[in-house]
């Protein structure tokens, strides 16, 4: 090689470099590919992605064959590159040539294909493994001896590889995958994967009609009332209790009722066989396992009890997809009838209302981890019940009590403005929570 003419010790020189560059580039595009979408390629049998997952597969036969082609070829380069500068310079050009060659390595075989393979990940990795594949081939055995080597050491060190280690994504690295993915993904669409992941953290009890508010049947009542609520009810399903909602005798669907209503002496008897067994679950099952708990029960409505097996309220399918949906009416006060929007700016709230819902509705982050109800919060809050009007400060919000009734807060008025902007004067008191 000493006798080689200039021009070929060039040409080599530069033919490494650009191998060099291959290989590096190869190694930052594989390790950037997207693990889901390669899987998606994949499935649709691209050969690129087939090829790119099956080096990934291997992961130390691709580090040993991108290490021994990298190793080999810097080598090989610094030789000819110290040849060219003896020849041309002598003694000195050493020096020279070691420190041009770390110049033109780092730029033009490190940093320029590194970065370009990391900004186009799948357009360098799909057509470099097709020699990556070769070449493992053809130097499998030396692959296999210097992997075998490396484990070896490893143990000696007490680094025991242990195969099997590749863990499922947690709910919160999920969210954040859906995160990064929001620009191709509908703003919409990510809301509904990120209420889905949330349905793990909520249970039945969050998003349950509480008892007080439950619409049922009490065949105790005269038959004209029960007619009358079975004719006026906007739900679809009613529990018939017998003076007790904890004494559910079942569920009337109220299409089932239709024919009774019709009839020209309907009784009571007739309407209980009608019913249907009435589902009880505990109060603190998860949505997702009540959602899979409907599918497989093929129900609709459920009755959530507590650790007594007193009746709390009740849960529907139609509450969990709202959970993952939003609410199906596109007007307000229809899709919440317990939250009037007013012309200042401020809401009219009833007591009773569950905080989820005010947070879903009016995109607000009031605290739900404690009261499920908006009266709830703002006694733990108070730490006990205003007789009087009393103005509450919160961090982003101001709230007035208007009405109390029977030791419960019944009314409230709401602003999600700083106290300074907010307020009419109603209040008796004003009250800071958080200075």
């Amino acid at each position: 090689m000493n006798h080689a003419p200039l021009e070929l010790l060039f040409l080599s020189l530069v033919v490494l470099i650009l191998c060099s560059a291959y290989f590096a580039g190869s190694e930052m595009a594989l390790m950037s590919l997207n693990r889901y979408r390669l899987r998606h390629m994949v499935d649709k049998k691209h050969k690129g992605a087939l090829r790119a997952s099956k080096l990934l597969g291997n992961p130390d036969k691709l580090i040993s064959i991108l290490l021994i082609g990298n190793n080999f070829v810097t080598i090989l380069a610094s030789s000819i590159a110290t040849i060219i500068a003896i020849r041309l310079w002598g003694d000195s050009g050493v020096i020279i040539a070691s420190l041009a060659l770390t110049f033109v390595i780092l730029i033009f075989a490190e940093l320029t294909p590194k970065t370009v393979a990391a900004l186009h990940p799948e357009s360098i990795a799909y057509p470099s493994s097709l020699i990556l594949i070769g070449l493992l081939k053809v130097f499998h055995p030396l692959v296999v001896m210097i992997n075998t080597l490396s484990r070896g050491l490893a143990r000696l060190l007490g680094c025991e590889e242990k195969p099997g280690t590749t863990r499922p994504l947690s709910s919160d690295e999920l969210r954040r995958v859906a995160n990064e993915s929001s620009r191709m993904v509908p703003r919409n669409r990510q809301a509904m994967l990120f209420n889905v992941l949330d349905l793990e953290k909520i249970t039945v009890t969050d998003v349950m009609v509480p008892r007080n508010e439950v619409v049922g049947v009490d065949l105790e009542d005269d038959l004209d009332a029960i007619l009358d609520t079975l004719a006026n009810s906007s739900h679809t399903r009613l529990p018939v209790f017998s003076r007790d909602l904890n004494n559910v005798l079942g569920i009337l669907h109220i299409r089932s009722a239709a024919r009774l209503m019709v009839q020209d002496a309907p009784n009571k008897a007739e309407l209980l066989q009608l019913t249907r067994n009435a589902y009880f679950v505990p109060e603190t099952t998860p949505l997702t396992t009540q959602l899979v708990n409907f599918q497989q029960h093929k129900r609709r409505i459920a009755l959530v009890v507590d650790e007594y097996g007193d009746v709390r309220g009740i849960v529907t399918l139609e509450d969990i997809l709202e959970e993952i949906v939003g609410n199906f009416s596109p007007n307000l006060s229809e899709e919440t009838p317990d939250i009037h929007p007013q012309s200042d700016g401020s809401y009219l709230i009833e007591g009773s209302t569950p905080i989820r819902e005010i947070n879903r509705t009016l995109q607000w982050e009031l605290p739900t981890d404690g009261p499920k109800t908006l009266s709830g919060l703002l006694t733990e809050l108070l730490e006990s019940i205003p007789d009087n009007p009393v103005g509450i400060r919160l961090p982003q919000h101001y709230v007035e009590t208007i009405q109390v009734k029977d030791k419960i807060i019944k009314t409230v008025r709401m602003w999600a403005t700083d106290i300074n902007h907010a307020g009419t004067g109603q209040a008796a008191s004003q009250t800071s929570l958080f200075d």
